[in-house]
């Protein structure tokens, strides 16, 4: 996964049951993010970054999308108990981590397993990858895809230009 590439559509479960497909999103910014596991230490403060900066991702026509092998009454439960504002998906057969390449081999203490890698995608309207955040450190990782956005062009609230 490299960014310019068209983003793989993605169809989950949502945290309320829903089903839903990431191309009904087109013609607008997606930040899909996708986070190792619901109500951990990091996930939390990663998810409230994101729903403290909601108004902001929302005046850049930017839609949020948590992702995560969660069941949705974790997923639920997770949304619930921090007010998260923004769709959280279901992804427990680990298809959507696969096919953006974030479904990898950790190594915990020696120990190796398979697990997601914090990782978000910012995803142009045109549904192409604008930009990867690989390996994501939740502190501040809000703040930092609000800059990549400013930095797009057009992708700012400004549409003014520099003289």
């Amino acid at each position: 996964m490299r960014e310019g590439d068209l983003a793989p559509d993605i169809e989950l479960a949502t945290d309320r049951g829903d089903t839903f497909r990431l191309s009904s999103l087109r013609g607008k910014k997606v930040v899909l993010y996708f986070y190792p596991r619901a109500s951990t230490p990091g996930c939390t403060t990663e998810a409230c970054e994101f729903r403290d900066a909601s108004a902001e991702f929302e005046r850049r026509n930017a839609v949020i999308i948590g992702v995560s092998p969660d069941r949705p009454a974790a997923q639920q439960k997770f949304k619930a108990n921090h007010d998260l504002p923004f769709t959280l998906l279901c992804d427990v057969d680990k298809s959507a981590a696969e096919a953006y390449g974030v479904w990898k081999e950790k190594n915990m203490y020696g120990k190796k397993t398979m697990g997601i890698e914090r990782t978000t995608f910012l995803i142009a309207e045109d549904g192409r990858i604008a930009k990867i955040f690989p390996k994501v450190k939740a502190k501040g990782h809000a703040a930092q895809v609000l800059a990549a956005l400013d930095a797009e062009p057009h992708g700012g609230q400004s549409t003014a230009t520099a003289s």
